[in-house]
């Protein structure tokens, strides 16, 4: 059995993880997929899982999964995975998603392979590929014997289209932890509202250094709210306090894969190209011509991203209205 961890957050699952149901159902051959969801709304996400391709679900709607916290999620998942004879644990390579695998690969004593673009089986090995040393090579990872744990990259695998003919248990199963085994309380939480997640989005407009300041990345909105995606930035922006770090792209940041990521006025330093490598289309707009970003880039415009930016945008609403 292949178990995958099925990430949500307010009733919702995560894109990633559907995902990754997708890649668990390419592995598996004839053993089947099951999905372990945790939370509030489990039942019905469980439900969805199956729809996406699990065979059955595992679910746990308790107290002590309404706040994420790392050490439930691990014990349960630990529990299953040793009750079930499961030979391999996936998730996607979120912050959560990595955070609960490298705890569950000390229960296991197992080995992790994180942020996988490939993945595939020879015999009883797990091998995938994922890139190293800031994106500029790809290692091949082999795993030898089960249990495997593994996460993959969010949109690097296409999501399985839901079917609602297919059928699966759902089995509701008690927590491993009770609330006073759980050493971390979580006193308050304050989410993000309003905008695209990048994580998810298939288009990112990022501003660098180039936008000058604060207000320069009004342009840089407007283009990406015209084009119905997320906002991006350089660590240079976010360290200078010109927009906050949920931004921030690159090694530090968020690492992202969307079909579409303009660059604007963004040098290109390595760090940035390790969160942006793997999008499908890269546009770069930037005055500097030897910007080492255009190395990168499938297109580049050498100009002043305020002229370029707002006539973009200008462009874009024409055809999209």
């Amino acid at each position: 059995m292949i178990l995958v961890w099925i990430e949500n957050s307010g009733g919702q699952a995560l894109s990633v993880s559907w995902e990754t149901i997708g890649v668990a159902r390419s592995l598996a051959g004839d053993a089947p997929v099951a999905a372990a969801v945790f939370g509030p709304d489990a039942a019905a996400i469980g439900e969805q899982a199956i729809a996406r391709g699990a065979d059955q679900a595992f679910v746990c709607d308790h107290e002590t999964f309404t706040a994420y916290r790392v050490d439930p999620h691990a014990s349960l998942l630990a529990e299953l995975a040793q009750a079930h004879e499961v030979t391999t644990v996936m998730a996607g390579a979120t912050t959560r998603g990595t955070d609960v695998l490298g705890a569950l690969s000390v229960d296991l004593d197992a080995g992790l392979i994180t942020d996988a673009v490939e993945a595939s089986t020879e015999g009883d090995s797990l091998v995938a590929k994922r890139p190293v040393f800031s994106g500029k090579l790809v290692a091949t990872v082999t795993s030898p014997a089960a249990p495997h744990l593994l996460t993959i990259r969010g949109r690097a695998f296409p999501q399985p289209e839901p079917d609602e003919s297919r059928s699966g248990e759902v089995t509701a199963v008690d927590p491993a932890l009770s609330e006073d085994e759980i050493p971390v309380k979580e006193t308050g939480f304050e989410a993000a509202s309003g905008e695209i997640s990048l994580a998810d989005a298939a288009i990112i407009v990022s501003g660098g250094r180039g936008v000058g300041g604060p207000e320069g990345f009004e342009p840089i909105r407007e283009l990406a709210a015209v084009l119905g995606g997320a906002v991006g930035a350089s660590r240079a922006t976010v360290d200078a306090g010109w927009i906050p770090y949920e931004h921030q792209v690159g090694q530090t940041g968020k690492v992202v894969s969307p079909d579409l990521y303009i660059a604007a006025g963004i040098s290109g330093a390595v760090q940035h190209q390790a969160g942006m490598r793997t999008s499908k289309v890269i546009v770069a707009i930037n005055k500097d011509p030897d910007a080492p970003i255009f190395k990168l880039a499938h297109y580049g415009i050498v100009g002043d991203l305020f002229d370029y930016v707002p006539a973009l945008s200008e462009a874009f609403k024409k055809r999209l209205t």
